[in-house]
């Protein structure tokens, strides 16, 4: 892959015509948009042909599923009917997945919300080991590869640690990404930049607010493919 196709820009916007916008604008710079809840509740599932005539050619699609497994099943094959690249899921039980036909659709198993840390965690109740975020990230991880999933959502803290024990076919896919430097408060806790999460192991990485909200979308996506490239050319 060219450092572009490793870059997933987030359409985290609530209408079809700024999701549009945003496509016409940064398709020849990104290689991949994601398609969230926000966009996804807000237009339904015929935003994703609408993003791919506005010029879209790899599309995320993040739902986050989680349901008993048939319900998952089901909803997995619905999502790949509508053509997406890829389709995040929740995995709590072995095998949910193994044996279902999705096409070209890869099922990425979400390990630990990037918004989440230590305390987070402790407050959910899970038990103490598995309050260290890296320790959970790679237990649920290795829960998706049996579920059935061909790679995991982790934040670049996580990805090598996640990269040695899945090895390397396994899509390692990494939000959270912020440039160096002072950032503004945000929800995001655990992130790192595009650089460190590439070099890490990640296969693709997740950007949003740093290139949506910059004053030059573009020139921002560009510093992003740049930081990319500096470590894998």
């Amino acid at each position: 892959m060219s450092p572009k196709q490793r870059l997933i820009l987030a359409l985290d916007v609530d209408n079809a015509r700024e999701a549009e916008a945003l496509v016409r604008v940064l398709g020849p710079e990104v290689g991949w948009f994601k398609v969230g809840l926000e966009l996804f509740v807000s237009e339904g599932p015929g935003i994703i042909e609408r993003l791919r005539r506005a010029g879209a050619r790899g599309i995320m699609l993040d739902l986050k599923l989680h349901d008993i497994p048939a319900t998952m099943r089901a909803a997995a094959k619905a999502a790949s009917r509508l053509g997406v690249g890829m389709l995040t899921c929740h995995c709590d039980q072995p095998g949910i997945f193994q044996g279902l036909e999705l096409g070209e659709t890869k099922l990425l198993g979400v390990s630990v919300l990037t918004s989440l840390d230590r305390g987070d965690l402790a407050a959910m109740g899970y038990r103490r080991e598995l309050t260290d975020p890296p320790a959970l990230v790679l237990h649920r991880a290795r829960l998706a590869m049996a579920a059935g999933c061909h790679g995991v959502v982790c934040s670049g803290r996580e990805a090598r640690t996640v990269r040695e024990a899945l090895g390397p076919e396994a899509i390692i896919v990494c939000p959270g990404i912020r440039m160096p430097g002072p950032r503004p408060k945000d929800d995001q806790k655990r992130v790192v930049d595009p650089a460190t999460a590439i070099a890490a192991g990640a296969d693709y990485i997740v950007v949003g607010r740093p290139i949506r909200l910059a004053p030059d979308p573009v020139r921002a996506a560009r510093e992003v493919v740049g930081a990319i490239a500096s470590v894998r050319g």
